[in-house]
């Protein structure tokens, strides 16, 4: 049998046995020679350091100290790192791909629980349950069996801001639904959005003829304040923005402001900054719904990252090519 590579975590501690749950962690350790007992939380502590000295793999998570030129330094053998949650941008530098270092990541499977997060959150919202939640709960009464108008989903127009791995999961979940749903990303052409089977319009457009609007746009210099005055003031009345994606793409002054009107609603699990302040209005706004990071992978989704790092591990050291590369390249314009 030959010799399993030397293996270190990279990640928080306390989240390990979520993310990598006895099974799972068996099979890694079946491939990688890996200790959970060692988890590098400092690059700097003494114990750690020596174990990456003889790391050929960073198996890392949230929490994974950051990967500069002095940490890799230090691990000299170091050839993957196999991430397993979403974005690699927070401990990544060029220098992980100037020395060659192959980088995967579980975004893709990150992706699922905000795409459903979101789905169910554009049909409660296409029936206003929220506001109805809140005048239930105000009057402790309601007539019932009445039609309510100006509620419900059949034709409902939804657009989606990005295509991202997210914003394209997404879409795939409501082309079930009698949704009339649109795109918007200046990196799509009109081909590929026929086939995602959505029409492809420019922001200003989408904005103004989608009921809900979802964004799903990475966080860059371009991207920061995506969502400004002007463009909430396009929204038609009674539209609802969801932001799933980061907090910086709204420029939250300009939404509060809005949102004070009455004129539009908006769906926020995500904020800037995070966490909001105590003071902040968005807790106390009756048109805007605020959840706490939420919608990416919590309780037992998180044990699906843990299951793509190790199939991701196990085709490495069997020789194959990984399924969830992170082009460095396409880092820039990706979550």
């Amino acid at each position: 049998m030959p010799e399993r590579p030397q293996a270190l975590f990279a990640m928080t501690a306390r989240n390990l046995p979520h993310v990598f749950p006895p099974e799972l962690l068996a099979r890694l350790r079946a491939c990688l020679d890996v200790d959970p007992a060692l988890v590098a939380e400092d690059f700097t502590d003494p114990r750690p350091r020596e174990a990456l000295a003889r790391a050929e793999v960073l198996v890392t998570g949230w929490g994974c100290p950051r990967l500069d030129a002095a940490a890799l330094d230090a691990a000299p053998r170091l050839r993957a790192v196999l991430h397993a949650a979403g974005s690699v941008k927070g401990f990544t530098t060029p220098e992980v791909w100037r020395r060659g270092i192959l980088v995967s990541s579980a975004a893709a499977a990150n992706a699922l629980p905000v795409a459903e997060y979101t789905l169910a959150v554009i049909l409660l919202a296409g029936k206003d349950v929220f506001a109805f939640r809140d005048r239930l709960r105000d009057r402790r009464a309601f007539p019932c069996g009445g039609i309510v108008p100006g509620i419900g989903n059949h034709g409902r127009r939804v657009g989606v801001v990005g295509a991202s791995r997210i914003g394209r999961r997404l879409i795939e979940l409501l082309r079930p639904f009698d949704l009339a749903v649109s795109l918007a990303d200046p990196y799509v052409d009109a081909p590929e959005a026929a086939r995602l089977g959505v029409p492809l319009l420019r922001l200003d457009e989408l904005l103004r003829t989608s009921d809900i609007v979802t964004l799903h746009a990475p966080q860059t210099t371009e991207t920061r304040h995506l969502i400004g005055a002007r463009e909430l003031a396009l929204m038609p009345d009674g539209a609802v923005l969801v932001n799933t994606a980061r907090g910086a793409l709204v420029d939250h002054e300009a939404l509060v402001a809005e949102l004070r009107t009455g004129r539009l609603g908006a769906v926020l699990d995500v904020t800037d900054p995070e966490p909001l302040p105590a003071d902040s209005p968005l807790y106390d706004l009756p048109n805007a719904f605020v959840t706490p990071h939420l919608a990416g992978s919590q309780g037992n989704e998180v044990a699906r990252l843990g299951r793509t790092v190790v199939e991701e591990a196990e085709r490495l050291v069997s020789g194959e090519p990984l399924r969830y590369p992170v082009d460095h390249a396409e880092l820039s314009r990706t979550a």
